[in-house]
């Protein structure tokens, strides 16, 4: 007898906590996951003053990791292992000590083994202070046991 499926918002959230069992980094960073599903992902950060560079700004190293963190779960969210081809940042304003950041992922395309997505790195008063854009591309590998879908075979 075969088991019932997963709906989408089930997988995602099953392969985010896969991921985030064994995601270290963004953990240390300080990171939260608020919200996934399929092809999106909502991840938050309180910057903390180890977050700061010499100007006393959030880091752009720290601000590009939460977007890169954000892309990987909403690229991640079909339980298809899947690692960054490309990705690319435009800083628009500084992030403060203080400030809670969102980046919110979204997947734009998803052609066979490639995906691309955008995410949008915002303060708390809503404010857009990056805009990030990452390219995916999947490879052999689940994140969690899950009988193999037509989707999970690209």
């Amino acid at each position: 007898m075969t088991p019932p499926s997963l709906t989408p918002k089930e997988r995602a959230r099953k392969s985010a906590e896969a991921m985030w069992r064994g995601d270290r980094a963004s953990q240390w960073f300080g990171m939260e996951l608020q919200d996934v599903d399929a092809g999106r992902a909502v991840i938050t950060l309180t910057v903390e003053p180890h977050h700061a560079n010499g100007l006393g700004n959030c880091h752009g190293g720290v601000v590009f990791a939460l977007a890169d963190t954000a892309f990987a779960f909403a690229c991640n969210s079909r339980n298809q292992a899947t690692v960054a081809q490309h990705n690319s940042i435009t800083y628009l304003a500084p992030g403060h000590i203080g400030d809670r950041l969102t980046a919110t992922a979204q997947e734009v395309s998803l052609r066979g083994r490639s995906g691309v997505y955008d995410v949008e790195i915002c303060n708390h008063e809503g404010a857009m202070i990056a805009r990030f854009s990452g390219l995916s591309r999947s490879v052999k590998g689940q994140l969690f046991e899950e009988e193999a879908s037509e989707e999970s075979e690209r």
